[in-house]
């Protein structure tokens, strides 16, 4: 009988060690001013594996020879920063290569400024 998925549960076993929710969303982290700061991050997993049985030769009773590999790969994408109430998400991205995409980094930015702007103009009711 084949040892694969043996080998495969066993790898997997040791990959859900490695790998928990805490290493996509991270654990908290908070700043003597108030301000939460929680990673988060991007998880990929890979497993692989393959093996063979061979003609029973010299009276050997285990004629089996294969392997499994697994991986895991975990890149930051962005981090939720928590203030006052309010919670923004801070991208980890690469720079921006085009005017497009400057642009399109820039527009949470100016809506913001236009908004802190227009709260500023607009006459306060009397309480």
């Amino acid at each position: 009988m084949s040892k694969i998925p043996g080998m495969l549960e066993n790898t997997i076993a040791k990959l859900r060690e490695m790998v928990d929710v805490n290493s996509v969303i991270g654990d908290p982290i908070t700043t003597p001013d108030g301000v939460t700061i929680i990673p988060v991050s991007k998880v990929s997993v890979g497993v692989g594996g393959g093996g063979t049985d061979f003609a029973v030769k010299n009276g050997d009773n285990n004629p089996f020879g294969g392997g499994v590999g697994g991986s895991v790969k975990v890149v930051p994408i962005a981090f939720l920063i928590v203030k006052e109430g309010n919670v923004r998400m801070m991208p980890v991205a690469a720079p921006a290569s085009t005017t497009a995409d400057r642009v399109v980094d820039m527009v949470p930015d100016v809506l913001d400024k236009i908004s802190a702007f227009i709260d500023s103009r607009t006459p306060k009711a009397e309480e």
